[in-house]
């Protein structure tokens, strides 16, 4: 999904950022080869750059999930939010990095019955706090509870959620193109 007006603010690098953005932007390229084109269109913003990735950090490093359920997570929100940017690259950190099974990212993706029970729970959890603007009834908990998450994990799908806003709204409004890494999960809306 994409904004009707398309930002006109060029991508940023670490030679015309300002600092904040510059250096998220050269740890990014020491980390992964390459900084995100998510990462150059929210430098325009050092702010925004910056929150994205601390709450994403403390999102990875403290959320009580499992790599394959953090991505369950950005990948339901982000599909819910209709982000194609975001659903690529998740795809592919799902595949590549987090050991999401191929078969529960496609379901995530094509918005079909997840065939894991637990994920399925965490994924229906996570897009009813995106689609209920944060207000599940007691059953919508009752059930994410039965799964066997705890009440904390709620709090840390909040913190996802609003990560995924960032940069799933910044990417709306910049139209940004899926990077060269993240091409062979390409995903429509």
């Amino acid at each position: 999904m994409q904004a009707e007006y398309k930002l006109t603010l060029p991508a940023l690098d670490e030679g015309n950022a300002e600092a904040l953005a510059a250096d998220h932007l050269r740890a990014a390229k020491a980390k992964l080869g390459f900084a995100p084109n998510m990462y150059g269109v929210m430098a325009n913003s050092p702010g925004l750059l910056d929150t994205y990735i601390h709450g994403y950090e403390l999102f990875r490093a403290s959320s009580g999930f499992t790599p394959a359920e953090q991505e369950v997570v950005l990948l339901a929100v982000s599909r819910e939010n209709g982000c194609t940017y975001c659903v690529a690259a998740h795809s592919f950190i799902a595949d590549k990095m987090s050991g999401v099974p191929e078969d529960v990212t496609n379901a995530i993706r094509d918005g079909l019955p997840i065939p894991d029970a637990r994920l399925a729970a965490l994924h229906d959890f996570a897009r009813t706090m995106v689609v209920k603007r944060g207000l599940p009834g007691t059953a919508d908990i009752s059930a994410f509870l039965a799964a066997g998450f705890s009440e904390r994990q709620i709090l840390e799908i909040v913190l996802a959620i609003a990560v995924k806003t960032l940069s799933n709204y910044a990417n709306h409004l910049f139209h940004t193109p899926v990077d060269t890494a993240f091409a062979g999960r390409v995903w429509a809306d």
